[in-house]
């Protein structure tokens, strides 16, 4: 039996419009699956609508795989469960969440837990650091290059930038990654594929279509979704 298409979609921030866009522009079919890249909460403006918009969808779509990223982990953090660094969860725009649950100012750990629902926090605890299929690895932030993909430390999973960024990897795979926020997709491939364009910041939402070697993208507040023709770039890749 033949696998459907791949759909990776990069980093929400608690913009639910745009991902119903999105998901209309997509129409995926049953068997398609959709890879979320991490960072669904933070920042924006309905996170609490927007994880349940995506605790829907994976009930209508089993063919979903939802990434953790450093978000979440940060956030996993602050509430005293798991993750890392929830010292400074609310420098890196934690309080969008915290305010979307209720939680009272000041409130931290066990207590600001109570306040999200439990299915919320499942979902959270849920999210995988990787996820591969054929030639592509979608991850949050990147690789560590010269680092076997089992080596790969969770810190840099959702974390590394410019290790990244700065020098080929040996790993068989094009890295499908969101973290960073840039204007356009970063499309250095065969290596890279960023899918991190600032929703939150006013920008934009992208999406990679991995049969239609494409981009399709909402603008902040867009109506419709626009196409990129990715297909010469693949094809220039592998001469």
């Amino acid at each position: 039996m033949s696998q459907g298409n791949l759909f990776a979609i990069g980093d929400l921030h608690g913009c639910v419009d745009e991902l119903e866009v999105l998901l209309d522009a997509l129409a995926p079919r049953r068997d398609d699956l959709l890879v979320f890249l991490g960072d669904y909460v933070d920042r924006g403006p309905s996170v609490r609508a927007l994880v349940e918009r995506l605790l829907r969808l994976r009930d209508a779509h089993p063919a979903c795989v939802f990434l953790r990223g450093n978000h979440e982990d940060m956030l996993l953090s602050y509430l005293g469960i798991s993750g890392h660094h929830g010292d400074v969860y609310l420098e890196n725009g934690g309080g969008a969440t915290l305010a979307s649950y209720g939680v009272p100012p000041g409130v931290a750990g066990p207590a600001a837990a109570a306040c999200i629902p439990d299915s919320h926090l499942d979902f959270f605890r849920s999210c995988v650091l990787q996820h591969a299929r054929g030639s592509l690895l979608c991850v949050h932030a990147g690789i560590r290059p010269g680092v076997a993909l089992g080596e790969q430390s969770e810190e840099d999973l959702l974390w590394i930038r410019d290790e990244f960024f700065t020098q080929p990897h040996a790993l068989p795979y094009t890295v499908v990654f969101g973290h960073t926020p840039a204007r356009e997709a970063r499309v250095e491939l065969p290596y890279r594929l960023g899918l991190d364009t600032g929703l939150v910041y006013g920008n934009k939402l992208t999406c990679f279509d991995a049969d239609g070697q494409r981009l399709v993208q909402v603008g902040r507040g867009a109506r419709h979704a626009t196409e990129r023709d990715l297909a010469p770039d693949f094809a220039a890749a592998r001469v």
